[in-house]
């Protein structure tokens, strides 16, 4: 499955965020231009910006309101991609060298609070408190999860629950922002607001999940990044976790000293220690469930294109190879 039909439906209104993201990012400061305009144009599904104009078109037109709102949710995700590449070390992102890689840590921070600031400036013209309220809890959210993820390294000892709460803070909680605020732009219901919620959340669930497969059976070319980047910086995921508590007690031992240093030195052997053990068919059955969350939390809107569109953006998440 592609995205084509999913940027079909939205496609003269993507142009339009893309519009407002170039306009978004001028600076007087010349560095600044450079490394935003960098991490911008550097390729991204730009699924975040997609979701708050796709719930959107639930309920009415598509507004002027939407393409700031979808700029802002892709600006708060480009920020934390620059700060992210900085504490991971990341030297490749999207099939590109990271900012930090080409500009420097330094640059890369500063400009990430750049364009955190900048978000807030534009969600403030907005003037709807409910949005504020929406996007600056799941800001404080998503920095909380980047700091669970940093105690989280090197602990083989997490538990599975532990490590999905990561997931629902870091990376979950801006897809559930974007999906709530196409509601409340839209004046929705209540019930219609918390059922755009639970879609958002699960799916980017599952998003993770799937990115955690990728991590360790992708192809680098195609995922945009090298293989084996969470284990090299002693990320503990669900496959490894399974992996290590369903392999022999050498294999086992092998996923928790990688774990625990670092490095990928037996990259490989943990590969074929994930793969034996039944880890990747594992998570991918707990990414399908939360798939299936996600299509009965809209159940009940009528048809329309944009509901098949996130539809097929569910199941797009799991299906995907990059």
């Amino acid at each position: 499955m592609s995205l084509s039909f999913i940027h079909a439906c939205i496609a003269e209104d993507m142009r339009m965020v893309d519009g407002v993201i170039r306009q978004s990012l001028h600076s007087e400061v010349t560095l600044v231009n450079q490394v935003a305009e960098y991490i911008v144009n550097s390729g991204g599904k730009r699924l975040r910006p997609m979701l708050v104009l796709l719930s959107a078109g639930l309920f009415s037109n598509i507004q002027a309101q939407h393409h700031q709102l979808a700029a802002v949710v892709e600006f708060i995700h480009t920020a934390t991609l620059l700060h992210d590449d900085v504490v991971d070390e990341s030297s490749k992102r999207r099939g590109q060298s990271t900012a930090n890689a080409l500009f420097g840590n330094a640059a890369s921070v500063l400009v990430g609070d750049f364009v955190y600031s900048r978000a807030f400036q534009m969600m403030v013209s907005v003037h709807n408190m409910r949005v504020m309220e929406v996007l600056s809890h799941a800001t404080n959210v998503i920095a909380e999860g980047e700091v669970l993820q940093l105690l989280n390294v090197n602990n083989a000892d997490i538990s599975d629950d532990a490590y999905l709460q990561v997931i629902h803070y870091k990376t979950a909680k801006l897809f559930e922002a974007a999906t709530r605020l196409g509601a409340i732009i839209s004046n929705a219901s209540p019930h219609d607001e918390a059922a755009l919620t639970v879609y958002g959340m699960h799916l980017g669930t599952a998003f993770q999940l799937i990115d955690d497969i990728l991590d360790l059976s992708g192809d680098s070319e195609a995922i945009g990044k090298n293989l084996g980047d969470d284990l090299a910086e002693g990320k503990p995921t669900l496959p490894l976790l399974y992996a290590m508590r369903n392999s022999s007690a050498e294999q086992s031992q092998l996923i928790r000293n990688a774990i625990e240093h670092g490095g990928l030195d037996h990259l490989q052997e943990v590969i074929v220690a994930v793969k034996s053990s039944g880890a990747l068919a594992h998570v991918k059955k707990l990414a399908d469930a939360e798939v299936a969350i996600c299509c009965a939390a809209i159940a009940h809107f009528p048809p329309s294109t944009f509901k098949q569109a996130l539809i097929d953006l569910a199941h797009f998440s799991v299906e995907r190879s990059y």
